[in-house]
Parts: structure tokens; C-alpha cells; sequence
């Protein structure tokens, strides 16, 4: 490695990002199923209701009340999206000693649920307790940022298709931060 003395440390984003990934599988393994066994689409159209943060979801639109009905439906899609809910948590707690012991609940609770996904899931956050709770180490360090940096890098390059001059395309770049979208970069 190039850097040995470094510390890991695993991003909120980038963890609850796969948890998602998990929730959206475990979905659509479950609609197979009810499916198969009831010839009905019973969890069609609520994949993004699950992935969105409750507090966004939208009462003019029904969003909670079709979220609430599909969960009632299906006891193991409702334990993996309270599960969910409860791993943001363990980020914002006020200290290391605090979301050590929110990290050690949420994966007992995993373990023992009938749900494989988060049997599994609990497995993989034990093997990265320590990258995980290196967050607080840092003061709540967090790639996001730059993430956000990265992706107005990539929308730029994509619009700037056919810029011959190099330099131009590096002066846009140093100029992202003076704005909020690659579009109205100044030249």
C-alpha cells in the first residue's frame, strides 16, 4: 500500500448508498415472489418511496400513506426500511462512544432478524466497525464534497465535448467553486 499509516474511514454516503442497493434487490426478489404466488404486482412503484429520506416523502402525493400500505404487505421490505432508518442514526450520534454502541445495536438487531439481506449486511458492518466509527476520529469527515466536486467535473467535461483548448477546460474547473452549477461557470 502507498500509504500504510492511513485510516480508513468509511463514509455515511457511501454506506447507506449500499444499503440501498441491498433494499432495491431485496425488493424486487420479494415482487418475484408476491408475484409468483399472488399473480398481482403488490410492491410495483415504491422502490424510490423507499429510498427516499421519510422527511421528503410527499403527503400531497400520497407517498407515505401507498409507502405505509405496501410495507404492511410485506413484513420483511418493512423490517429491512426501518433498519435503514435506524443505521442513519449511528452517524449522527453525539460521540465515538455513543455510535459504538448504535453500531453494536443495529447489527445485533440485523442478525437476528428472518431477513437475509440484513443478516449479511450486519456481517459486512462488524467487518468495518472500525472504519466505520473512524468517522467520529475525524470530525465527522466526509467525502461528500468532494463527490459533489467530482460530479460538476464530470457534467462540465461532458458539455465542454470539443473543447480543443486544455488550459480553458482547467481554468472552468478552478472556477467550479465560485458557482453552484458547471453551467454558469464563467469563463
Amino acid at each position: 500500500s502507498n500509504l500504510p499509516d492511513a485510516t480508513l474511514v468509511f463514509d455515511h454516503f457511501h454506506v447507506i448508498k449500499l444499503f440501498n442497493e441491498k433494499l432495491t434487490k431485496l425488493r424486487r426478489d420479494l415482487q418475484r415472489e408476491a408475484e409468483a404466488g399472488l399473480g398481482k404486482p403488490v410492491l410495483k412503484g415504491i422502490r424510490w418511496l423507499l429510498l427516499k429520506n421519510p422527511d421528503n416523502l410527499d403527503d400531497t402525493r400520497d407517498e407515505r400513506q401507498r409507502l405505509n400500505e405496501a410495507l404492511k404487505l410485506n413484513e420483511p421490505l418493512a423490517t429491512a426500511y426501518y433498519m435503514k432508518e435506524e443505521l442513519r442514526q449511528i452517524w449522527r450520534q453525539s460521540d465515538k462512544a455513543s455510535a459504538e454502541k448504535a453500531l453494536a445495536e443495529w447489527i445485533a438487531k440485523a442478525a437476528v432478524s428472518n431477513v437475509g439481506m440484513l443478516k449479511q449486511f450486519a456481517k459486512t458492518l462488524a467487518a468495518h466497525r472500525s472504519g466505520i466509527l473512524a468517522y467520529y476520529d475525524f470530525d465527522g469527515l466526509s467525502t461528500g464534497p468532494l463527490e459533489g466536486t467530482n460530479n460538476k467535473i464530470k457534467t462540465l467535461h461532458k458539455m465542454a465535448y470539443g473543447f480543443r483548448d486544455t488550459e480553458f477546460f482547467k481554468l472552468k474547473i478552478m472556477a467550479l467553486h465560485e458557482t453552484r452549477s458547471p453551467l454558469t461557470c464563467p469563463a
